[in-house]
This record gives C-alpha cells, structure tokens and sequence, in this order.
C-alpha cells in the first residue's frame, strides 16, 4: 500500500498537489496532519510551502518552525515528526544551487545563494548580508551585486 493511502481520506482529499507531486512523509500534529511531498511541505489549515521558499526550517522539543524567503514564520506543535526533519532537510537542501559567502572590502561580507525548484531552473538570487550590515546601505548592495555578478560568471549560474 502507498504512502500516500494510509493518509487519513479526509486529508488525500484536501491536498491540492500538483501534477506528478508524491508524498514522502506525513505525521500529525496538534491541528492537524503536516505532509512532505517531493515539491512542498503542507502544513496544517491547507498552507502549502513549496522547498525553494523555505530560507530555514528547524525543531526543537516544540515542534517545527518554518521561516520562508519572504519572512512568513509558521509553526507546527509536533511531538512524534517520524521522519519528517530528515526530509525536509533533504529536499530544502536539494534546492540550493549555490551558496557562497563572499567577503566585502572591509565591511563584513554577504551569502550569495541561487535556489531552483525540485528538478527546475535557478529561481533567483538571495543576498544575506552578515548581521550588523545594512542591506539598504546603496554602497553595500552594489559591492554585494558586483560580488554576486562574479560569483555568477564564475559558476555559469
């Protein structure tokens, strides 16, 4: 029997997975089932979150707690994952390109990284700047793209 069918009915019926999109995982949480597929972590009350917008994803004796690309926070109270850390660890990890810190003249420096959907092209770019450094000083960001526009060349990204 597959993964996908020891899913409770009622939660088969509520994802709303893309074409080709499988399950990997699944546990319950204290609202509701959290599900891995290939291409998104679905947490609970419908929200799908596809790996390339995860910026961090960790766990503690809580839950999970997901921070995406464009500073949402979400949070799931879980006291048994099962295997869910190792595979959202895997496929976020799976979504990384390039990523590259790189040191700016006397200022601290900037990660460079390039993310790609699961088996899709590269995205975009992401600039994190070390803490302390502004990321809308004008200076800063034109030595942070000059930066990443070698980091590109060189890699052919």
């Amino acid at each position: 029997m597959s993964l996908f069918r020891r899913l409770p009915a009622d939660v088969r019926k509520s994802l709303n997975t893309e074409r080709g999109e499988r399950v990997l995982t699944f546990t319950q949480g204290a609202d509701g089932p959290v599900v891995a597929t290939n291409l998104a972590l679905y947490l609970t009350g419908g929200t799908r979150v596809p790996y390339e917008e995860i910026d961090r994803a960790w766990w503690d004796e809580e839950g999970l707690h997901v921070l995406t690309t464009g500073a949402a926070r979400h949070f799931e109270r879980i006291s048994e994952p099962r295997m869910l850390p190792e595979t959202v660890r895997e496929r976020v990890n799976a979504t990384i390109v390039v990523n590259k810190h790189v040191s700016l003249p006397g200022r601290g420096g900037v990660r460079l990284v390039a993310r790609r959907r699961p088996g899709g092209e590269v995205l975009g770019w992401t600039l994190v700047f070390d803490e302390g450094l502004d990321p809308d000083d004008p200076g800063l960001r034109a030595q942070a793209e000059q930066a990443l526009e070698g980091v590109r060349r060189s890699m052919g990204v």
